[in-house]
């Protein structure tokens, strides 16, 4: 089997699971692979085929089909004039909101932009008038793509129906393909094609559309599922994520939470990303289910956690869902929260549960790094101690990049309020002091920001405030190790590279912090110790002020070594 027809067959197979029963499809070179697979769907009763000559009278007959059965159909096409051709049925689908997935077929990356004969750029070409689109790029023979070609699949599905906006559309998958485009005997495809068990879809959504979209019924809540783990990502308001662990607390469910969003961090495991990082503990209690809430953005050890779970559901605020490794067999929309029925606990998962828990105190109770050495982790765990200490309700904004993955790992259980918040859209380090800024004007408590030097000096303008604008009461730790401290615990940092580590990922700059200030007549406090870091948070802040701790990034890598191994043997 050549990879055009693996991609093929994979996505004809998806979207029968997702409930697709009518598949249009108009003749062309570059879509063979996709006509072969729709033929042989035909005959085997799987769907009902229906071939039409002109794009334009396609593209319309799928439209009728789709208009009344709410049903997504598929409008096949080779490359070129003939995806134009749909336009006018999908600006159709787009005002009358009918669920229409133009399934384009497309030459390979090295042959756009070329003047190869047939060829045009098809991603962006309906414009505004799609609920989603997405390009799949030319398959090679190799493992690991038939579960990303499934997810697409399911999310173009959930898209095309509103699944998750109650609000029907067109959609745009278009599908790179290599020669050869015939079928071949061969059978040395390198991963099982296979999708779920039973014909289940790859990712069945929680529809609110329609009584005909596939997926979970409409107004179901989250099964309550013995052993599962919750983990706790990035959400757009804060108090979202405190009624995700309320509900978790409700059900027994032990949360591993990234350290956005929560105000009371009573309810979830102390040092929670730190278990995972033990695979022989994690792998002797493993969870049943996991349960994805928000976008987790952090570290890799969650990535692992979910493939080692068969069972991963997600709860999504938006009208899409996080799943960049393609694990995520169900999605729920926010409401499905509310509507959970909790049942009682049997003492078999009770216990399970209690283990999880008791493993968070043992590392909540053993000293996995030198609390008053200075480094990252020490910082960031005084500064989240010391503004749980104050009076009010304090905000805490994290830097991306080395700042937030301290805090995610320097985060345990506290119950004086204080809302984590980060930039984890896209995770960059730009605009961190402005918006640290904005945060502290906005609020009425203390607000501090935790950012590393790269950060800071990347939005140094943010110190530019007129005379005549509203000043915020705004401290600023800045974590000075000059440079790019992430990069050392990444494979980039290997001792080997080094030759080529300091200047290209390293990138010191030198930047004396104190003249900085100086020039912008800002505050300036440079701490060397931990005390120090700790009584200056104590002191509330006179407009804003920066307090500086140097830093050395040699001993990053070798830090977090010695904390992993110590949390392996506290659990051991």
């Amino acid at each position: 089997m050549n990879p055009s027809q693996a991609l093929a067959e994979v996505l004809v197979d998806e979207l029968v699971r997702h409930g697709v029963t009518d598949v249009v499809l108009c003749p062309g070179s570059r879509s063979a692979p996709l006509a072969y697979a729709v033929h042989d769907a035909d005959r085997a009763s799987r769907v009902r085929l229906h071939v039409r000559v002109d794009e334009r009278s396609a593209g319309f007959l799928a439209l009728g089909l789709a208009k009344v059965s709410r049903r997504v159909v598929p409008v096949i096409t080779t490359s070129g004039t003939a995806v134009a051709n749909l336009h006018p049925a999908v600006l159709e689908a787009h005002h009358a909101g009918v669920p229409l997935l133009v399934l384009s077929c497309d030459r390979p990356a090295e042959l756009l932009r070329t003047g190869a004969n047939q060829t045009t750029v098809q991603p962006g070409l309906f414009g505004e008038a799609l609920r989603w689109r997405h390009e799949i790029p030319a398959p090679e023979r190799r493992a690991g793509q038939t579960a990303v070609w499934r997810s697409a699949v399911s999310r173009a599905c959930a898209a095309a129906t509103g699944a998750l906006t109650g609000w029907a559309g067109p959609v745009h998958l278009d599908v790179g393909l290599r020669d050869p485009l015939t079928p071949d005997d061969s059978h040395d495809w390198p991963e099982s094609l296979e999708g779920r068990p039973g014909g289940e879809p790859w990712t069945a959504v929680a529809s609110r559309a329609s009584r005909t979209a596939p997926g979970i019924p409409h107004g179901a809540g989250v099964d309550d599922v013995p052993r599962t783990v919750v983990v706790l990502g990035d959400l757009p308001e804060p108090a979202m994520a405190d009624e995700a662990v309320r509900l978790a607390a409700a059900a027994g469910w032990p949360v591993v939470a990234e350290p956005f969003g929560l105000m009371d961090r009573t309810s979830v495991l102390p040092h929670g990303p730190l278990l995972l990082t033990c695979r022989p503990w994690l792998e002797s209690h493993l969870p049943a289910r996991v349960l994805v809430v928000g976008r987790l953005t952090l570290t890799r050890d969650v990535a692992a956690l979910l493939r080692l779970v068969d069972r991963v559901e997600c709860v999504t605020p938006v009208p899409d869902w996080p799943d960049p490794s393609a694990r995520v067999g169900r999605v729920h929309a926010w409401k499905a929260l509310s509507a959970t029925e909790i049942r009682p606990r049997s003492a078999e998962d009770a216990e399970w549960s209690a283990r999880w828990r008791e493993a968070g105190r043992r590392l909540a109770a053993t000293p996995l790094w030198a609390a008053d050495e200075p480094s990252g982790l020490a910082v960031a765990s005084a500064v989240l101690e010391t503004l749980a200490e104050l009076p009010g309700a304090a905000t805490l904004f994290v830097g991306s990049s080395q700042s937030a993955r301290d805090l995610d790992w320097a985060s345990a259980g506290f119950a004086t309020p204080v809302t984590v918040v980060a930039s984890r859209g896209l995770a960059g380090i730009d605009g961190c002091v402005s918006t640290a800024t904005g945060l502290a004007l906005a609020g009425d408590g203390p607000t501090v920001a935790l950012v590393g030097d790269l950060t800071f000096l990347h939005d140094a303008n943010g110190l530019l405030i007129g005379p005549h604008e509203p000043v915020p009461e705004l401290t600023i730790v800045v974590v000075n190790d000059d440079g790019g401290a992430i990069f050392s615990t990444l494979e980039h940092g290997d001792p080997s590279r080094a030759a080529q580590f300091e200047r290209v990922f390293g990138t010191p700059t030198g930047t004396d912090l104190a003249a900085l200030c100086a020039a912008h007549q800002v505050a300036h406090e440079r701490v060397t110790t931990i005390p120090a870091l700790r009584d200056a948070l104590r002191r509330k802040a006179s407009g804003i002020r920066v307090v500086e701790v140097p830093l050395s990034r040699t001993g990053v890598r070798g830090t977090r070594a010695t904390v992993r191994a110590n949390v392996a043997a506290a659990l051991a």
